[in-house]
């Protein structure tokens, strides 16, 4: 069984009421400090304990997406023949930490963050079990929304920061914890991400679709996520410059130079003063009119000439700046387009394989409007009668 989840879900737990509800040996190893020696030894403990008196064992293995994939293979006979049950435990994406014939062999479950009323139940009973604090103190009302909003759906966050604020208001003879306690002794919520793991790549696509949509308000949450989980200032950059290109193009010209400004700007200021930086790229990207035009222009052009739509460069368009040139043909018959009045010279320039293809259709939206009455009139005195083959962009904001 494979256990995937966040942090404080029950993963530990719940391998744990297995063994006991089977009553089978509870063996646990972390990927994080276990190599293959440590399990090949757990291994044949477990052997030998069902041979030598019957008992079955329950291995649970904790973060085994941090384990390569060698160190993977070597549980593969054990789970094979039966001589461990095996729990494994990760908050990583399985399907991309986790080899696939362990995954083939593994019933997967995925576990959710705890919701606020689970969180709610297991602090009322720490509060006053005697496994936990008996009573010995209360909790303020602003104090418990606080303890819970910080916890983020974490059963062991939330129990760390109660202890802890219980710890500093029993030193100080409080009867009841206040807000102010929970504050002082729990500086901030732990950051939802680990910036090398799958979620890494969840919340970037978020602040890009935020971006996309049109929601600051969204983005800049999510480039605060990005940022608090000490993610690098360059990769956001990166993502930015992607989506100045990819989701506003031609609808505003000053997108893209305010995103390369920023990444530039990042490269050299660092955090934590890159943070304003990125702050104003993303301001700027989300609440810019949106088009995807130039996206879908180059995606169609590139389908085209994988389909072998390509064809040999016309004649007249070809080098002609060597000896021979001329007699091959190669750039006789060019017009300068400077030598025409409106610059735009009547001649082909594509392939006849693509010659009457149409890849860039313009939107309406913001400065994207100008260049779709300009290439229509381009096509007009080119003499490109074919009909579009692009999609129309994405719409946003005017």
């Amino acid at each position: 069984m494979i256990l995937w989840g966040p942090p404080g879900t029950g993963k530990t737990t719940l391998a744990y009421v297995v063994s006991k509800a089977t009553n089978k040996r509870f063996v646990e190893l972390s990927a994080i400090t276990a190599g293959v020696k440590e399990v090949r030894a757990v291994i044949e403990g477990a052997r030998r304990a069902t041979g030598g008196y019957g008992k079955e064992t329950v291995l649970f293995l904790d973060e085994i997406h941090r384990f390569s994939k060698a160190q993977q293979d070597s549980l593969l006979p054990a789970v094979e023949n039966r001589w461990v049950t095996l729990i494994a435990a990760t908050t990583e994406n399985p399907y991309f930490s986790i080899i696939s014939p362990l995954l083939s062999r593994s019933l997967l479950l995925t576990l959710e963050p705890l919701t606020d009323d689970d969180l709610l139940a297991l602090i009322t009973r720490a509060l006053s079990d005697e496994r936990g604090l008996g009573g010995a103190v209360t909790l303020a009302e602003d104090a418990q929304a606080h303890l819970l909003r910080i916890a983020g759906g974490d059963a062991r966050r939330a129990l760390t920061a109660l202890e802890a604020a219980a710890g500093a208001a029993l030193a100080t003879h409080e009867q009841e914890i206040s807000l102010q306690t929970v504050e002082s002794t729990v500086d901030r919520a732990a950051v939802k991400y680990d910036r090398d793991g799958d979620q890494h790549y969840d919340v970037a696509s978020a602040l890009i679709k935020s971006i996309r949509g049109s929601d600051v308000d969204a983005a800049l949450h999510y480039l605060a996520r990005m940022i608090e989980a000490g993610e690098d200032p360059r990769f956001i950059a990166r993502r930015l410059m992607i989506s100045a290109s990819e989701d506003i193009g031609l609808a505003d010209l000053t997108a893209l130079p305010t995103a390369v400004a920023a990444a530039q700007a990042v490269a050299m200021i660092g955090f934590p003063e890159a943070a304003l930086t990125l702050s104003h790229a993303t301001i700027a990207l989300a609440l810019a009119p949106k088009s995807n035009a130039a996206t879908l222009a180059i995606g169609a052009a590139q389908e085209d000439v994988r389909k072998g739509l390509a064809g040999p460069v016309p004649a007249h368009l070809r080098d002609g700046h060597y000896k021979g040139a001329a007699k091959l043909g190669h750039a006789q018959g060019y017009v300068y387009p400077h030598d025409v009045p409106g610059g735009i010279a009547a001649q082909q320039y594509a392939p006849d394989a693509v010659r009457d293809k149409r890849y860039y259709t313009p939107t309406r939206y913001g400065a994207e409007a100008r260049y779709a009455d300009v290439v229509d009139r381009v096509r007009e005195r080119l003499g490109r009668t074919g009909s579009a083959d692009g999609a129309a962009g994405d719409k946003g904001p005017a």
